[in-house]
């Protein structure tokens, strides 16, 4: 196998385990959110706060790579994720899970910023299809995990642990092929802050971020039991792999922006029919548009803002803002409203944005 990839086959398998295991750590956080707040005692939307702490440590970890690219190896993210792993398994204390969540999240951002431009120049013209290939073995971690969260009697210290020995097995087998000194960097060529695509990826990111981590207490709170949340957050991400798979099959045929816009009415579209009384379903149908936001954005952002080191880290951190902030926002405003509460506050952020969305794709488009 390693002499049909190509040399940078050593490369590619420890990014794909590593992604596999990234999708699994993180989509454990969403399940466990209920078994940590009976744990800990905690106050309705409060556990959300673990949810942003994640995302808060991938903002550091994007600083990171920002300032000291060239420093950070693969194996230096392996180690970030398997520390904050263990401590969320261990689960001393609320504040040092956040504390952990945070650690977690860091290693998740410096992994996502090392392996995707390294696989990128190490594939050539293969390179675009090798990133698709990481971003489905991520799904893939993200489809097993709450399948597994249940299968260990939906215990977070037993599937965060289990974790936690995958990372550092990967760290343990896997050989530093290349070096972050030797990583070419593209030329500069201008950069062009773009407001208002940012602005569209910390809401598209946000919607993904609350999606994956309040999702499973949302759809209880509407009704569904535990293991039912967990089996549709399964079920979530199998859409939203299947979405990023038809992406890489038909995205050529469509303008980037398109493919945002048309994912923003899709959620827009499910969260209707959440609060029309099938909040299973629609949960289900918006891991479709999660798995197109960051493709569509990602494109048209880095079209618009020129070719520069810096262009990636600054829309990876727009992302970040979303992810970090609309949890929060979210799961402290559903708090204090009825079952359906969350989807009514989701489609409350996708109708105004699907049609803004509309309004710019002639803009965009240039």
């Amino acid at each position: 196998m390693r002499n049909r990839i190509g040399p940078g086959a050593g490369l590619l398998l420890t990014g794909l385990a590593t992604f596999v295991l990234m999708g699994f750590g993180q989509a454990l956080i969403g399940p466990a959110l209920p078994e940590m707040t009976r744990l800990f005692d905690l106050q309705p939307g409060a556990a959300g706060m673990l949810v942003s702490a994640q995302w808060v440590g991938s903002a550091v970890g994007v600083a990171v790579m920002y300032g000291w690219s060239r420093h950070v190896s693969p194996r230096l993210a392996l180690a970030m994720l398997a520390l904050g792993g263990a401590g969320l398994a261990v689960q001393p204390a609320w504040g040092a899970v956040l504390v952990s969540a945070v650690v977690f999240g860091t290693g998740y951002g410096m992994a996502t910023a090392v392996f995707n431009p390294r696989v990128l120049r190490a594939f050539g013209a293969r390179g675009a299809s090798m990133l698709s290939l990481l971003n489905a073995a991520y799904a893939a971690g993200a489809i097993v995990s709450p399948l597994a969260f249940v299968a260990l009697d939906n215990s977070s210290r037993l599937a965060f642990g289990f974790a936690v020995v995958a990372y550092l097995a990967i760290w343990l087998l896997s050989a530093e092929r290349e070096k972050a000194a030797d990583a070419p960097r593209p030329v500069q060529t201008g950069f062009r802050p773009h407001w208002p695509i940012l602005i569209f990826a910390a809401i598209g990111i946000g919607i993904e971020a609350s999606l994956a981590g309040l999702g499973p207490t949302a759809l209880v709170r509407a009704g569904h039991g535990e293991e039912a949340a967990a089996r549709l957050l399964s079920a979530f991400f199998l859409a939203f792999l299947l979405s990023r798979i038809g992406l890489g099959m038909v995205a050529h045929r469509f303008s980037s922006f398109t493919i945002y816009a048309a994912a923003i009415v899709l959620a827009a579209a499910a969260a209707l029919v959440s609060v029309a009384g099938a909040p299973g379903p629609g949960f289900v149908a918006m891991g479709v548009s999660a798995g197109m936001f960051f493709p569509g954005i990602f494109v048209t952002a880095t079209r618009k803002m020129g070719d520069d080191p810096r262009v990636t880290p600054v829309i990876l951190g727009a992302g970040l803002v979303g992810g970090i902030g609309m949890p929060v926002l979210l799961s402290a405003l559903t708090a204090g409203m009825g079952p359906l509460g969350f989807f009514w506050l989701l489609l409350a952020i996708t109708v105004p944005t699907a049609l803004a969305a509309l309004a710019s794709l002639r803009g965009m488009a240039r």
